[in-house]
């Protein structure tokens, strides 16, 4: 069995071997991986930021599809032959999220998916939705459901409100879509007056561009007549929470789900305090929520936007097109 092994951080530490067919144990799957999609936690794993102790090798990336090849002693809920995706938090399957739930992600510590087949606990599966293909299941497991958590989950947002999202990456396309198809106004942002005009063709009410609005804050308020969002979607972290702070009305919520600007910064707490805000960690969502996250996707047939696809034995150079900031939704890898 082929799989990519990091032997070092680093893109260049990726090599691809060959490794012992796994096997499945008492309440597991095999699944013969058809396609992975990439998220920036891939990077930041690839890159040593996440966890600089990891220990090496390890195979990473978090998402992925395929179909089940065999399954352990006392599995009831998938059969072999079922067309199945991932799920992050593998031991997160209702309810609220506890700390001890961190040693169950997929992509490490919890098995990665750049390979050929991986052996998965059956809770980490779900079925694909209905009409989806491998690479556009293998999209919605971390971006799509995060997106879902920022909304519903923990945005509880309503129909006429009015939502902020940062960037065109894939978590930030699926605000836009997913709010859309909610009723919601969508103001989007990007450096790229082309990237901004797919926003337009996929509903984005306002969109503006921060290179020349470095003030986008300023822009949002005026907007929405001086008030602010109901709810932010905030991708990148640190160096833009001041501003998402500014641009969210009083009251208002931020869904903190990003960390593009890095993992530690400087915040204005008198903002929160003044503007009586909730600011709400997300990191993704339970299963349950993944769930109610399908029959949504099933009932407004909602489609992802795949920017580029990559063969498997391209991964690095989809890292790439990943760090330098290319895409536009989702990057998928497929075999």
């Amino acid at each position: 069995m082929q799989a990519y092994q990091l032997s070092a951080f680093g893109i260049e530490g990726l090599r691809l071997v060959d490794l012992p067919a796994p096997q499945a144990g008492p309440g597991q799957i095999l699944v013969d991986v058809r396609a992975l999609s990439l998220n920036y936690r891939d990077l930041l794993v690839i890159k040593g930021a996440y966890n600089p102790k990891l220990p090496l090798p390890a195979v990473p990336i978090s998402d992925g599809a395929g179909v089940v090849s065999a399954v352990g002693p006392g599995v009831t809920t998938v059969r072999v032959g079922d067309r199945v995706m991932t799920h992050f938090v593998a031991d997160w399957q209702d309810g609220r999220f506890r700390q001890e739930y961190l040693g169950t992600t997929l992509g490490t510590p919890g098995a990665g998916l750049a390979a050929e087949q991986v052996v998965l606990p059956e809770t980490a599966v779900l079925p694909l939705p209905k009409g989806y293909d491998f690479a556009q299941a293998a999209t919605l497991p971390i971006a799509a459901l995060t997106a879902w958590s920022a909304l519903v989950t923990v945005g509880e947002a309503q129909a006429g409100q009015t939502v902020l999202t940062l960037g065109t990456g894939g978590v930030a396309i699926f605000v836009l879509q997913i709010a859309r198809l909610m009723g919601l106004s969508v103001i989007i942002t990007s450096r790229s007056d082309a990237k901004l005009a797919r926003c337009r063709e996929l509903g984005a009410t306002h969109t503006i561009n921060y290179a020349t609005r470095p003030d986008w804050d300023q822009a949002v308020l005026e907007l929405t007549g001086g008030e602010g969002v109901d709810l932010t979607a905030e991708t990148a972290g640190p160096g833009t929470l001041d501003q998402s702070m500014k641009a969210t009305k009083a009251g208002g919520r931020i869904a903190l789900l990003g960390a593009l600007t890095g993992r530690a910064g400087t915040v204005t707490t008198g903002l929160i305090l003044m503007k009586r805000l909730n600011i709400h960690g997300i990191m993704v969502d339970s299963r349950r929520a993944f769930q109610d996250l399908v029959r949504f996707i099933e009932r407004w047939d909602l489609r992802p936007v795949i920017d580029r696809r990559f063969a498997f034995d391209q991964l690095p150079e989809a890292l790439r097109c990943m760090e330098a900031g290319e895409h536009f939704g989702k990057i998928v890898v497929t075999r």
